[in-house]
């Protein structure tokens, strides 16, 4: 059952959480739109003692086009909905049985740059899939995480005014056919996998659990306050 987003509350995630910590909501099924504009919501209004967030959730089928993203890397008429949005790369796909991690993220407070937290997000994949004895590997040039040259897991942030919205997502189970009607990622020919075509039989929530203390693992302890400029 799909359900909706609240712009406010926090479904699942810690009552208390500081500045140096990251509150977490696991939100199930939820419509992509909704996710989206709560995202930016979020995002909006936060301010400097504001905790970072995870939101660890799953989608219907849906496209979403980046901001510079070409429609003509949709390759046939589908009846899956296309969304148009403000990360950035070309054209993806989310489904059921892909895990979806958004990371809402203040960098200046991290001391990290996009690109670090870029290189963070492949290595939580990388660590991920690691537990379940898959070796993955980065693509210079072509940002997410791919097993022997297919791609397991897409990356797409945008960030505003120093803190960061969208996220990752790794395939666990998900229908790859929607993925063989685009060039995914604005890539021809590109394949996609995903953790159960190696018998990988965790569902979404237990790999979006081990996703979630690898990122936790790696992300740097918040700045002083004092030390944040």
């Amino acid at each position: 059952m799909t359900v909706a987003v609240e712009l406010t509350g926090r479904r699942s995630a810690s009552p208390v959480a500081t500045a140096n910590e990251v509150a977490v909501r696991r939100l199930g099924l939820v419509e992509y739109e909704p996710t989206w504009h709560a995202m930016r919501s979020f995002t909006d209004a936060r301010d400097a003692a504001t905790p970072d967030e995870v939101w660890l959730l799953q989608h219907p089928p849906v496209y979403t086009l980046g901001q510079a993203g070409r429609p003509e890397h949709l390759l046939r008429e589908t009846g899956i909905p296309l969304v148009k949005i403000d990360r950035g790369g070309q054209i993806t796909y989310h489904g059921p049985g892909q895990l979806v991690a958004y990371l809402l993220v203040d960098l200046h407070r991290r001391r990290l740059k996009v690109r670090e937290l870029v290189q963070l997000m492949e290595q939580t994949v990388i660590d991920c899939v690691a537990d379940y004895g898959l070796r993955a590997q980065r693509k210079d040039g072509a940002p997410g995480v791919y097993i022997d040259g297919a791609k397991i897991a897409a990356l797409g942030l945008r960030v505003r005014n120093g803190r960061s919205y969208h996220g990752l997502a790794l395939n666990v189970d998900v229908d790859l056919a929607p993925f063989s009607w685009i060039n995914p990622c604005g890539y021809e020919g590109l394949e996609t996998i995903r953790l159960k075509d190696f018998d990988v039989t965790d569902d979404v929530d237990r790999v979006g659990e081990r996703l979630l203390g690898h990122f936790e693992r790696l992300l740097p302890p918040a700045a002083p306050a004092d030390r944040q400029a």
